[in-house]
């Protein structure tokens, strides 16, 4: 029953999170459209193990009560994979190893796949750079942001420095940056600041 009921979950439920978006509401976050299709294999799963035994019914509701009161969890979607975890531990506990493992496996590629569709994280920047011309420095830093593959918007222009309002990965550190900007121009007489702010609302 699991081979067909996780699968039909998740379609159905991915049909009702990616279900076309009517023009003038709000966009749906990404976390959001990930939780309600792991909610729906929770409901399967849970239903998959529950059968009819009242006794099982009872133990993951108050199971998931503790859950809910008790951990305090900011992403909806580690939410669910709680819930998940929950269930599988359930289906281990009564002796329902083949769905508990079939569940696990299941619910990684699902986790997987939905990661994958995830905007990359980032961090906001405020990128300063005092030089002595920084109009004639700025075509050659946009040319170092552009090959660094880093998103940025031009924020003001003085006669002693240049800002922009700059993207990076989580992973991209600032100093690689830095380093190759400072080669640009005198580095006796440039300095670079990064001053991290917080995101956009999108």
């Amino acid at each position: 029953a699991a081979f067909i009921g996780l699968p039909i979950a998740t379609a159905l439920g991915a049909a009702l999170a990616f279900r076309p978006r009517r023009r003038g509401t709000p966009p749906r976050s990404a976390t959001v459209i990930q939780t309600q299709i792991i909610l729906a294999i929770v409901g399967a799963l849970v239903m998959l193990i529950v059968g009819a035994s009242l006794a099982r019914a009872f133990g993951v509701a108050g199971a998931a009560g503790l859950i809910r009161y008790r951990a305090k969890i900011e992403d909806p979607k580690d939410a669910g994979v709680m819930l998940a975890a929950l269930a599988i531990g359930l289906a281990s506990g009564v002796g329902l190893y083949l769905l508990a493992i079939f569940a696990t496996l299941f619910t990684l590629v699902i986790l997987w796949w939905l990661e994958s569709l995830e905007p990359r994280a980032y961090r906001l920047f405020l990128l300063t750079v005092k030089a002595p011309a920084p109009d004639q420095l700025k075509p050659n830093l946009e040319r170092l942001l552009n090959r660094s593959h880093v998103a940025y918007d031009l924020r003001t222009t003085a006669n002693d420095h240049v800002q922009y309002e700059v993207e990076l990965p989580l992973d991209q550190r600032t100093e690689s940056l830095s380093e190759g900007i400072l080669r640009l121009s005198d580095p006796q007489q440039t300095t670079v600041e990064w001053e991290e702010t917080k995101h956009k609302n999108k």
